[in-house]
């Protein structure tokens, strides 16, 4: 995907903020579609069939959590949230309910393209994953399709959790530090914030393991980072 083929759904209550981003990625060479509201957001992004969507938490309408949890329930473009609020409970939430990443307000328009760039690169790249299917306990991963099933039903699995997944799976049995994890899946840009690597391992132990708070398969090494074990077979294409 080329940069003048990036749509960009940009939904902000703030006009003037809404214009400065829509000016500056259309400059970056985005076409971008912006709205003040979390329901014509919706529309938007559905209609104009969006690669990415960026949200403001506060919105006049509606919370962008809700917005957030909205557009995962059919799609899993990347989703930044670029708000006001710098609480830790509200980046929690925002991951929680689905989003990719998280900026603060006030914010650099540099590292905004940058991010942009960097999601659109991992999504492109995501479906070109290496060709092996791997089991564990009641779970069967194919890589390269990017499908998940467990119990003979199909797991869903954020762009996030999947690249996770990926990462752990390539270097089965192997420890993955914190910092090895935030490199594979977020890349440079991203300082460690375990927040965000708990928050998406929970994630993946509720839709994968038996017992997530007894984990068998994703299993913690305290303080240095996370490993996948117990894989029963290797398939490659």
């Amino acid at each position: 995907m080329t940069q003048s083929n990036t749509i960009v759904v940009l939904i902000d209550g703030d006009r003037y903020i809404r214009r400065f981003v829509h000016v500056s990625l259309e400059t970056a060479g985005m076409t971008v579609f912006d709205t003040g509201t979390g329901t014509q957001g919706l529309a938007e992004a559905a209609t104009r069939r969006a690669d990415l969507v960026i949200v403001d938490l506060s919105l006049p309408d509606r919370e962008g959590i809700d917005v957030i949890r909205e557009l995962r329930a059919w799609s899993d473009m990347p989703v930044i949230v670029l708000s006001a609020r710098s609480g830790e409970q509200d980046k929690v939430a925002a991951l929680d309910a689905g989003a990719d990443d998280y900026l603060t307000k006030p914010f650099g328009m540099a590292e905004l393209v940058a991010r942009i760039r960097a999601h659109l690169r991992r999504q492109t790249s995501g479906g070109r994953s290496w060709g092996a299917r791997i089991h564990f306990g009641e779970v069967t991963v194919d890589l390269g399709e990017r499908k998940v099933v467990r119990d003979s039903q199909i797991i869903h699995l954020s762009p996030i959790e999947f690249r996770l997944l990926s990462a752990l799976a390539r270097h089965q049995g192997q420890l993955l530090t914190h910092h090895q994890l935030f490199q594979e899946v977020w890349g440079p840009l991203r300082a460690d914030n375990y927040h965000y690597l708990r928050t998406y391992m929970v994630h993946l132990r509720q839709k994968l393991e038996r017992d997530p708070a007894r984990p068998e398969h994703i299993v913690t090494e305290t303080g240095v980072g996370y490993r996948l074990v117990g894989v029963s077979e290797v398939q490659s294409p």
